[in-house]
């Protein structure tokens, strides 16, 4: 059975008035297949992409169930700082009108806070892996109490490299609790982890992999390496750019792109892990007031970043991986929004322009623009394949054809994106 209402579910007073309060009208679809048979105890284990409601999903019957002063009873833990605010200012919404107090800890801030909250018995810890294990190793945590365990993010925390703190969590937890795992995806290492962390759960799926908001608009534009910075300076004067998020693949390339954007007269800031939190919670402030129109960031916001209104996401770099850019272009286009998500494409890009389409399913509009295009063709709009540019080889065995030529079964078959 799926929610129609949050009525039907028969939560508290105190609970509807505060998802009324975030604007909250009926279950999102994870929502709908989740709430449920968490108010009832059970395990679930989800597939769900960022922005599709999952704290929710996990933190509404987590909410339910929990007592006021008993001490800490819910614990979340998630891969990044960014995920980590926002799941918790998400379940202080969600509390308000209650005793619930809430707490996130994570590193790159001091402890005190932190300490005092885990003395205190806050209700919900909301965690990244590294810091809550320093805590543990402090003893300042008391886990007796715990009756509901969250991993947010599941896939990315272990791409991250926290199985060894993740593991170590589970050891202190006891052993009769409620589990809920959420993952965007469900490699063989997540679907191990689930499977052996929870009992009898209800695995649930809201969105396929490569799905994409409806409301987002993708384009791809062909530009020559050297020519990248011009193109995204042309199109950030065109109308409708307000509210821009740029993605690039090094910190070092964020800074310089944050700095070029700076000499042309447009406010930017920038945001990646080498910035000491305190910069980072501000660049995110600052991009979400509006005090910038363009947040130049690595990955380490693709996930967790919740900010209302971004019209434009820009891959500078094309990710590598198919599920990076569902999660990038997944900032715009919130909430039934519309929103443009845009991806540079150099000559050197194309093996990976066709691998991300074969992966997605489907092919994404092509712009070539001939002052930018490493083509030099005239500027057209094309739903097919690009255009072969002149840098384009052909990979040994091919003859005279392009990786352009390539349909999707033989791109796959001579790349192996199984690898």
């Amino acid at each position: 059975m799926e929610a129609t209402s949050f009525r039907e579910l028969k939560l508290s007073e105190e609970r509807l008035a505060a998802i009324e309060a975030q604007g909250w009208t009926t279950p999102t679809p994870i929502q709908a297949k989740a709430i449920l048979p968490g108010l009832e105890g059970n395990d679930v284990v989800g597939i769900a992409q960022t922005g599709t409601g999952k704290t929710g999903a996990f933190m509404i019957p987590a909410l339910e169930r929990l007592q006021a002063g008993k001490g800490l009873q819910v614990l979340v833990l998630c891969p990044t700082r960014e995920l980590a605010q926002q799941v918790a200012e998400d379940t202080e919404s969600l509390s308000k009108g209650t005793n619930i107090r809430v707490e996130a800890i994570y590193g790159g801030v001091g402890y005190g806070p932190q300490i005092k909250a885990l003395e205190d018995g806050y209700e919900v810890i909301v965690a990244t892996p590294g810091r809550f294990i320093d805590h543990m190793q402090s003893n300042r945590v008391d886990l007796s109490n715990v009756n509901y365990l969250v991993l947010d993010e599941a896939d990315r925390m272990l791409d991250m490299g926290f199985r060894p703190q993740i593991e170590q969590c589970l050891r202190g937890m006891p052993k009769k609790r409620q589990t809920m795992l959420f993952s965007a995806t469900m490699p063989n290492g997540v679907h191990d982890l689930a499977t052996r962390i929870t009992r009898d759960a209800v695995w649930i799926e809201a969105t396929p992999a490569g799905t994409t908001a409806e409301g987002v608009t993708e384009v791809f534009y062909s530009v020559k390496p050297e020519k990248k910075p011009d193109l995204l300076l042309n199109l950030l004067k065109q109308k409708g750019w307000s509210q821009v998020l740029v993605f690039t693949r090094t910190k070092a390339g964020a800074d310089v792109l944050e700095s070029r954007l700076q000499r042309e007269g447009i406010k930017a800031d920038v945001m990646h892990s080498d910035r000491q939190m305190k910069h980072r919670t501000r660049a995110l402030d600052r991009f979400a007031t509006g005090s910038v129109r363009v947040l130049v960031a690595t990955d380490i916001a693709q996930r967790g970043l919740d900010v209302d209104g971004i019209s434009h996401v820009v891959n500078y770099d094309i990710p590598q991986d198919p599920e990076d850019y569902v999660h990038r272009i997944g900032r715009t286009g919130r909430a039934g929004a519309e929103g443009t998500a845009v991806t540079l494409v150099t000559a050197g890009d194309l093996g990976a322009m066709k691998t991300l389409e074969y992966r997605l399913g489907r092919s994404v509009e092509r712009v070539h623009l001939p002052e930018y295009d490493y083509a030099g063709t005239p500027q057209t709009e094309d739903r097919a394949a690009p255009r072969r540019g002149r840098n384009s080889r052909a990979p040994q065995g091919m003859g005279s054809r392009s990786v352009d030529d390539l349909s999707p079964e033989e791109l796959a078959a001579l790349l192996d994106p199984s690898d």
